[in-house]
């Protein structure tokens, strides 16, 4: 599959990339992110010359949850779960990555002090990985519990959606609030309709990945910790997107750039900046050009790491 990610779109490049897609086609666009401004996609539309389809699917889960009851039901008792789960996770991540940087700080570079905080960003790295483990558990029970393809609207949207998937070019996907929309990706199962190429950035390129990694260094609390959201949709394999990055990372401390980078190794830190096109064949791997984190902190393209 091709996939096309790019940088934040406030000078946008979507156009571009669109072009050369069939003119006789129409272009599968999903701007759930956007909430309730999801139909305001009069620019988006503007872009991709006035042949998009808007999917909706910020629209179809509100009217899943207004004709399902015992569905909305359930979906709030899980919100609550995983709101518990993720504040308990962040108390015991906020310690781990403490003593992380307490131990990478400490005067001396000796032998023992590298295998120490090798070991405790390898901590660090267990609980990321037993929190997404807990994260898919809940999230299955949920699911099988429920089993949405049985449920008749859930069901009826999901037909839907593939039919127009189907018969579009490429699926554009926006940003907006990336728990919102890999929610409704998920639910309406985007990713088993997929076969043609996807356009995405900022939280849409974070939807598309195996992880989704929460990050913002330069909040008005103060660096917050990058921490693990949920699973995404798996359509890129071995990435962490990393949309805004200059503006929310703190990329010129290369000791905390290198924790991030071993963190999720094997995994690559992508960065999508202004103006980046990054142009995958999910069956290939990266761009040998494509920015990355190094394992030491610096910046530098894939084929340099």
């Amino acid at each position: 599959m091709q996939v096309t990610l790019l940088g934040p779109q406030r000078r946008p490049t979507v156009d571009a990339v669109a072009a050369p897609l069939p003119s006789g086609q129409p272009v599968a666009t999903i701007t759930a992110g956007w909430q309730e401004r999801e139909s305001d996609d009069a620019e988006l539309s503007a872009l991709l010359g006035s042949r998009d389809v808007n999917l909706h699917l910020y629209q179809r889960w509100c009217d899943v949850l207004e004709r399902d009851a015992d569905f909305a039901a359930a979906e709030r008792s899980l919100a609550e779960v995983l709101d518990e789960l993720q504040a308990l996770y962040l108390l015991r991540l906020d310690h781990e990555l403490r003593a992380v940087y307490a131990i990478q700080h400490r005067s001396g570079a000796s032998r023992l002090k590298a295998d120490v905080l090798a070991e405790s960003i390898g901590a660090v790295r267990d609980l990321d990985a037993a929190h997404l483990r807990r994260v898919g558990e809940i999230r299955s029970e949920f699911y099988d519990g429920l089993r949405p393809h049985d449920r008749p609207v859930i069901a009826a949207h999901r037909t839907e959606v593939a039919a127009l998937l189907a018969g579009c070019s490429a699926l554009v996907v926006a940003g907006g609030h990336v728990g919102v929309l890999a929610d409704v990706m998920h639910l309406f199962n985007v990713a088993a309709a997929l076969s043609s190429p996807v356009i995405a950035w900022s939280a849409g390129a974070m939807t598309l990945a195996e992880r989704i990694v929460l990050f913002h260094d330069r909040s008005a609390h103060g660096p917050g910790h990058p921490e693990i959201y949920a699973s995404g949709l798996s359509v890129l394999r071995g990435i962490v997107p990393l949309p805004h990055a200059r503006a929310r990372l703190l990329l010129d401390d290369r000791a905390r750039m290198a924790v991030f980078a071993s963190r999720f190794a094997p995994a690559r830190c992508v960065l999508l900046e202004s103006g980046t096109r990054m142009d995958i064949d999910t069956g290939n791997g990266l761009p040998p050009t494509v920015q990355v984190l190094a394992k030491d902190g610096r910046i530098t393209t894939l084929e340099a790491a």
